[in-house]
This record gives C-alpha cells, structure tokens and sequence, in this order.
C-alpha cells in the first residue's frame, strides 16, 4: 500500500521558468555581497545613552529591574561619559532619581539652579565637554505623586505645568545641556520653552520633542530607576497618547514642529516602528526613537534565560530603528553596541 498521499502533478517546469530567471538568492551568497547590498547600516553615531543620576559622592547603585544599569552620582556621572566619549558614542540624556525629601506636589526641585539633573550636566559638561548632553524638563522625577505635571483635584494642571517647565529648561540650557528635550506631553510646551530660551540668551539650544509619547505599559522598569515606583497616583492618558492612535501621533508631531521643535521622538520605541516610518516619511525632519526600560529589560531577562542570542537580538532590534527611519536611537544599549561596532558588528 502506497504510504504517499496521490496527487496531480503539473508538468515539470524549472526554477528559471517559474522565477523569470530573478533570483533573489543571489545577492545573498556571499559575505561581501551582503555587504555591498546592504539597504540600512547602523553607526555608533547613531546611539544616544541614558544614564540616571543620583545623590552623593562615588555612588554606583543596580537597578533591580535593569540589569546591568546603575545610578551615579555626578562624579561618576562624569567618568561615564569620558567612557561614551572613547567609544565614540555623541550623546547622553540623563535623569534624576532625586531624593523623596525634595519632591513636592509641584515638582519646584525643577526650579533649583543646583538640582541633581544640573548638576550632573556641570560635571559632564567639564569632564567632556565635547560631548552632548540631552536634559528632560518633565515633572515626574520631582513630584510627591509621579506624575509629568502639577497635580491639584486630581487633574494634570496643563498650563501651570508649562510655566513650571520653561523655568526649568532655562536652568538646564544654563548649566550646559545641548539640547533640551520635554517628555511631558503638555499642550504649548515646545512653543513655551522656545519663547523661553530665545528670551534668555539660548537660542541656539534645540529642542528634542518627545512629540509621540504613548501612554505604554514598557515603562516601569524607568520608574525604579528615578524613585517614582509606588509613587504614581492614576495613570497618565489624559497626556499621554493611546496605543491605538496613530493620526493622533501624526497631529501631535506636526503642533510640536509649528511650535518650534528641531527634532521628533517617538516613546517606545520597538511596538512603534509604524508611528517612525509614518512621521518620517510625512515630516522628512530629524526622527529618533526611544528604546526604552521594558524593551531593554525584557531582552536582558530572556537573555539571562538563555532564551535569546540577547547581543543578536540587541542589534537587531537597534537596526530595526534605522530601518524604520530613525537618525538616532536612545538606548541603554549604547556602550555594549558601541563595543560590538567597534570590533566589526555581529
């Protein structure tokens, strides 16, 4: 008895008959042919690193939740950046886990000239001053109840906050960062902090919009990171954008650029590439993404698991950003990618 299941056969036709003689196959048979086709390259050039802040003196604390990150005091801070420097990485963007004594439902820490985020910027800035230093003026590092704004009866005060924020992106511009970039997601801030710079003297200090910020369940590993686990009181949609919403993303960009911002950021990175390829291709303007705590944790967790190749997958997902049109990408990744791009890539 016949085991085979029957079946029709066509005639015979051969592969060139069938392909129309295109093989796509061969492009790929070699290492240098790879190479010479290769639609999307990553650079260090492109990496941004996070780094977070805390209080004192040769402090170097693990963060539980991001395995391998630390806070650092200033010092160090300094010493982490003349790292990034020699690995040719251009920028970091650093924020505070500031002390529980000095917030305040207001987040007026913000307001401090010799705040933890500032001062961090004046050790970087005169250990490396080649190096770029990208400053959040959000709330949510200073506040009682984590969140980006003042809270008051239980709403986000938009335009208290907005006032709350230029004051202190002039004190962060003043302390040496080379761009400032607002996460907060408050209606008119970029126009707020705009009018603000230029009226203090800094108007050549762009403006990273996180123009796309969605209201995303990637982001609590961060909120270990600053202090504000535990702390947060509701959740953050009334500013945040709904995961669903992508002509929302597309509105928002375009009110933040009218408004004055230089660049565009989209948070998080990885479930979004749609939202940077769409904001790309509609704005043509400098795009970046941000790869944030959850994506970086959960490659580190599968890693440790001996799930996922997790440096494979690391650069990957770091070329993936670049695919999808992102001139940059804010990731904690940064130093182990600039090492592994130094050394050839994978």
């Amino acid at each position: 008895m016949n085991k085979h299941s029957s079946f029709s056969q066509p005639s015979p036709r051969s592969v060139d008959e069938i392909t129309g003689s295109r093989r796509l196959r061969r492009m790929r048979k070699a290492p240098w042919s790879r190479r010479l086709v290769q639609e999307t390259q990553l650079t260090v050039n492109d990496l941004i690193w996070p780094i977070f802040l805390t209080e004192g003196t040769n402090v170097r604390e693990p963060i539980a939740a991001m395995p391998g990150l630390f806070r650092v005091s200033p010092d160090l801070a300094a010493k982490e950046a003349e790292r990034a420097a020699k690995l040719g990485i251009p920028a970091l963007a650093t924020f505070p886990n500031v002390a529980f004594d000095l917030k305040d439902e207001a987040g007026s820490q913000i307001r401090e000239r010799e705040n933890l985020i500032n001062r961090g910027t004046r050790a970087i800035k005169a250990a490396v001053p080649e190096i770029g230093i990208i400053t959040d003026v959000a709330l949510d590092p200073f506040t009682t109840h984590g969140h980006d704004g003042i809270l008051r009866d239980g709403i986000i005060l938009n335009d208290e906050t907005v006032a709350q924020i230029a004051h202190g992106a002039v004190l962060q511009a003043e302390a040496g960062a080379d761009i400032i970039a607002p996460s907060d997601m408050m209606d008119g801030r970029i126009g707020a902090i705009r009018d603000a710079l230029d009226a203090n003297g800094f108007s050549d200090v762009p403006i990273m919009s996180y123009a796309t910020k969605f209201a995303s369940a990637y982001y609590g590993p961060y909120r270990e990171a600053i202090g504000t686990a535990g702390l947060l009181k509701g959740d953050k949609k009334t500013y945040y954008i709904d995961p669903a919403n992508s002509d929302e993303a597309v509105r928002e960009t375009e009110q933040d650029l009218a408004e004055g911002a230089d660049m565009i950021m989209v948070k998080p990175g990885l479930p979004y590439l749609d939202i940077i390829r769409r904001l790309k291709d509609e704005f043509a303007m400098p795009t970046f993404a941000y790869q944030v705590s959850g994506e970086y944790s959960m490659i580190r967790a599968a890693a440790a698991n001996g799930w996922i190749d997790g440096e494979r997958v690391m650069m990957e997902t770091l070329l993936a950003f670049k695919r999808a049109g992102c001139d940059g990408i804010l990731t904690y990744f940064a130093p182990e990618a600039a090492e592994l791009l130094a050394k050839g890539g994978l």
